[in-house]
């Protein structure tokens, strides 16, 4: 991954007694197609980061590894500048935006020129983690 940007925030949000607590992580410019990396990201929305890391580690998508490195990055954070425990977190958000798109061009049959689009993708991943007031 080329620039690997992480962003904690702590959204101090109380909703029915419970402290909202989230950790960001993101990953831009992978250079993947967001269509691929959305199947990877699409299975691990929702679950507890323990089995996330362990269901990336065997998917044999080649663009479970950069999200598996950015959930890595997100537990990171969360363990070492807030103080949180991997158990108890899981994934709240996970989604894949579109980077850009190179262009290029490669010759064709008969003289003519066929595009080739190298497309990108901008990930991102937050964890909670939910406390008792």
């Amino acid at each position: 991954m080329s620039n690997e940007q992480t962003v904690l925030s702590p959204a101090m949000a109380s909703t029915s007694g419970y402290v909202r607590t989230e950790v960001k992580a993101k990953a831009r410019y992978v250079r993947m197609s967001p269509q691929k990396v959305r199947l990877v990201v699409d299975q691990i929305r929702d679950k507890d980061v323990v089995s996330a890391l362990e269901l990336l580690r065997f998917l044999p998508q080649a663009a479970a590894q950069p999200v598996h490195k950015v959930l890595r990055s997100a537990v990171a954070n969360a363990e070492e500048n807030m103080g949180l425990a991997r158990e108890d977190l899981y994934v709240s958000e996970a989604y894949v935006d579109a980077g850009p798109v190179r262009r290029w061009r490669r010759p064709g049959a008969r003289g003519r020129v066929k595009p080739q689009l190298k497309r990108s993708s901008h990930i991102t991943i937050v964890l909670e983690e939910y406390e008792y007031e």
